[in-house]
């Protein structure tokens, strides 16, 4: 996928390598790493704003906020792109922004009204793992017996996490019965992965201005409509104290968290793997645990232990050949 802003090729599934891509096929750049890193501390992050914005905002509130904030952040550079990208990618674009932000933007949202904050970031590293899947089932990825093994070890992860683990919150003692909320964020990484391989195997040629701005574009406008007709949000904002505050923390969630970070994302895509481009699962847990530790949360031992077969899995995969 380029990252020169030349018109797309007519072959998506095959485009030209980029001026700025790696050389060699599966050598991973010093900007990669950098990149790697940088959203890994930002998506870590954002557990915890969507966190303190559901103290004021239901779910559905805060999903469609994120979407529209994000979509309207980047909308100069979306009716700047949009005429050059050729028809024919459109749906890509609409199935990778569905996919891919615009349901896991409620389904994380639905799944933090009952999860710790720290734990959805844990379970969030299952996004390597559907990333692998989807790319074998539907792209051509190579499904080998040690990328198998990483697959079963990082859903076993999950089991442990959500059935012995709890919910790691503190709403209730245990929190045992709100773990199965995690399954929406199971589904969540689904969508990821699904979204990750559409846009390294579909949209090649598009810059990744070009790709986050109009994929914003496309379900942008649905989500607002329905944030200023569908909800409460305006009420609220103008009646509930604490409201503006709650908004600021989902305001800098879009910003940074959707906005910036899908830009980042993309960009990240281009200069590496599809698989190394979701490795930033490695260090989201520590980021987002570290910041649920510091707002209370609980985490036992059997959190620890389903995150360490989950993340083992995923090394698993991104060292099998």
């Amino acid at each position: 996928m380029s990252t020169v802003g030349k018109t797309p090729a007519t072959a998506p599934a095959a485009p030209q390598a980029p001026k700025n891509a790696p050389a060699t096929p599966g050598v991973t750049t010093p900007l990669a790493w950098v990149l790697l890193i940088v959203l890994a501390t930002i998506w870590g992050t954002s557990f915890i704003l969507m966190k303190k914005g559901l103290v004021v905002f239901s779910a559905m509130e805060l999903g469609a906020t994120r979407v529209s904030v994000a979509a309207l952040l980047l909308l100069p550079f979306a009716l700047r792109h949009v005429g050059t990208v050729e028809r024919s990618r459109f749906k890509w674009l609409a199935l990778s922004g569905v996919v891919g932000t615009l349901i896991p933007a409620f389904l994380f949202a639905y799944a933090e009204t009952k999860l710790a904050s720290g734990l959805a970031g844990v379970l969030n590293a299952l996004t390597v793992v559907f990333t692998l899947l989807v790319g074998a089932l539907l792209f051509g990825q190579r499904l080998t017996g040690l990328r198998v093994l990483g697959i079963t070890l990082g859903l076993v992860g999950t089991v442990v996490m959500l059935l012995l683990g709890g919910s790691g919150g503190t709403d209730t003692p245990t929190g045992e019965g709100n773990a199965w909320y995690g399954i929406y964020i199971l589904i969540a990484t689904m969508g990821y992965g699904l979204s990750v391989n559409v846009i390294k195997h579909r949209l090649g040629g598009m810059t990744p201005m070009a790709v986050t701005a109009v994929l914003l574009l496309l379900i942008g406008g649905p989500a607002l409509a329905y944030l200023l007709v569908g909800t409460g949000f305006l009420h609220k904002l103008a009646t509930v104290p604490g409201a503006w505050a709650a908004f600021g923390y989902i305001a800098l969630l879009a910003t940074m968290s959707t906005a910036v970070a899908m830009v980042l994302f993309n960009r990240l895509i281009q200069q590496s793997t599809a698989l190394f481009a979701s490795s930033s699962t490695y260090l989201i847990p520590i980021v987002a645990l570290a910041w649920g530790a510091l707002d209370g949360e609980a985490f036992n031992l059997w959190h620890l232990l389903g995150m360490f077969i989950i993340l083992v899995g995923v090394l698993i995969i991104h060292r099998a050949k």
